[in-house]
């Protein structure tokens, strides 16, 4: 888990600090979700999820706030996220890959988080995104 950033000399503050907590995290994945639902670019993404993306809102939001640093809500409801054995039912290769990460950066540029934060968590991010794929192309 990769949740702490911080130049040389600097305090190192976790992604959970640096993005604002509860609320922005929350917010972060509704748009996350809202561009899945509505870009036509995340086509192949979004018809890997259920129609109604409540559930799956809700999972990533305690997901990806203890990945950051937060408190681990995920890991509190549900135990350890297990995410590629979770993920492996779905075909998932760098297309779907792809349109994951193009969702999650196009969230952080809605929710105007400082530029440096969000190359930083989308290089982090992208580490996860890659390691749930598990079909060639």
């Amino acid at each position: 888990m990769l949740n702490k950033i911080g130049e040389p000399g600097s305090s190192t503050k976790t992604f959970f600090e640096l993005l604002g907590g509860v609320e922005q995290i929350r917010a972060l994945v509704e748009h996350f979700y809202d561009v899945m639902d509505t870009d036509v670019k995340a086509e192949g993404v979004r018809a890997l999820h259920p129609a109604d993306l409540t559930a799956s809102r809700e999972k990533l939001f305690m997901y990806l706030t203890g990945w950051t640093g937060g408190p681990q809500l995920y890991i509190e409801r549900y135990g350890h996220p297990r995410l590629r054995a979770r993920h492996m039912p779905f075909e998932i290769g760098e297309s779907e890959r792809d349109q994951w990460m193009y969702c999650m950066v196009r969230a952080m540029h809605l929710l105007q988080i400082e530029e440096p934060v969000t190359v930083k968590l989308a290089e982090a991010l992208w580490g996860v995104a890659d390691f749930m794929r598990n079909r060639p192309g």
